[in-house]
């Protein structure tokens, strides 16, 4: 069986080998290891193999992990869908959060981030192809949010996420990572300070790259299948 270290070392090579070839510089680019799901060994062992960045989807269950690895000086990410309930312990716990799609969500999460910590960096989810399956402002709405989102204390608005439709094809990936870089682009233009493109997972990364993307969020080439 390939150990998760081994796999860990692929995904880089693929991420380093996709930015060459669209002229990327790797380094720029960060892997962020999706460990929903999976037990706190395993993180450990990612962790020892170098793996600094994890993300998780479902609050309880993050939290006991990062008590149980406060020594790995793991950064933790919240990528999950966020409900106003589960605000404080994500505000306390986390580092970033990818989630944000609405004021209210942000507005809690800025009142209850403790202030012994560093702000809270927070990427603006955006749904990119109106899925009504999925969270995400729509980009019409998004320049608004993401001004009053910047404006609240407590936070650092870093950038931008999207979960784009699935798709095989990669001129189809592209576009819709296309479309979410051309939006970070605006609200640039605008006057945000914006430093991150969360997009591309498993199956659409290097599309994601060639597309400008600073963070990757990828599970399944890493872990495998989900149990």
């Amino acid at each position: 069986m390939t150990t998760l270290p081994a796999k860990l070392q692929a995904v880089r090579a693929r991420i380093a080998d996709a930015a060459r070839l669209y002229g990327r510089d790797p380094a720029a680019i960060q892997l962020l290891a999706v460990s929903k799901g999976w037990p706190a060994a395993a993180l450990r062992e990612l962790a020892a193999a170098g793996q600094g960045a994890f993300g998780e989807s479902y609050v309880q269950e993050a939290v006991g992990k990062i008590d149980e690895l406060r020594d790995c000086g793991i950064e933790w990410h919240f990528i999950g869908a966020l409900q106003a309930n589960k605000t404080r312990l994500v505000a306390e716990s986390f580092d970033w959060v990818h989630s944000v799609d609405e004021l209210r969500i942000a507005q809690r999460l800025a009142a209850q981030r403790p202030a012994t910590k560093p702000d809270l960096s927070v990427c603006l989810q955006v749904n990119i192809s109106a899925e009504a399956s999925k969270g995400g402002v729509s980009p019409a709405a998004l320049l608004p949010l993401a001004r009053a989102v910047a404006a609240l204390p407590g936070l650092r608005l870093r950038g931008l996420m999207a979960i784009p439709a699935a798709s095989d094809d990669f001129a189809a990936q592209r576009d819709a990572f296309r479309r979410l870089r051309e939006l970070c682009q605006r609200l640039r233009a605008d006057g945000l300070s914006l430093d991150c493109l969360s997009m591309g997972m498993s199956h659409d990364f290097e599309a994601a790259i060639a597309e400008g993307a600073t963070l990757l969020r990828v599970g399944t080439a890493i872990f495998g299948e989900r149990r």
